[in-house]
């Protein structure tokens, strides 16, 4: 079981690798937009991947652009992958998009918010 679970972080890691140099070379991304993989979870039988996709800058239509981009070229991409991993079977790519990092952006926003006005209250008491 454990040769399994190791065998599976290792396809993982290099389906992440790969999907990060084709987005490099063949995703259209707008000036000031950045999007990344942030992680693959490849099912046990390689025939399905996960891909967190995370996207930072413009808006959310900009988004939406890149998403729909990526579910149009999603079967190059596995034929890519295909010929460059030489996989007994390639997995069927699902792009997903990760607001996790986005989410903690804007808790951080606000804790630092929240301590700029304590510290402004502090001041004005004194």
């Amino acid at each position: 079981m454990a040769e399994k679970i190791d065998r599976l972080t290792r396809v993982n890691s290099l389906l992440k690798r790969e999907l990060a140099n084709l987005f490099e070379r063949c995703l259209r991304v707008p000036s000031g937009m950045l999007v990344s993989v942030i992680e693959v979870n490849a099912s046990v039988d390689l025939r399905n991947a996960t891909v967190s996709v995370s996207i930072f800058g413009g808006k959310a239509s900009e988004r939406q652009a890149i998403m729909h981009e990526l579910a149009e070229q999603r079967h190059e991409f596995q034929s890519r992958i295909g010929r460059t991993l030489a996989f007994k079977h390639t997995p069927v790519l699902d792009f997903r998009l990760d607001t996790r990092t986005e989410k903690g952006d804007r808790v951080f926003g606000l804790l630092q918010k929240e301590e700029g006005e304590e510290e402004a209250a502090g001041d004005d008491e004194q």
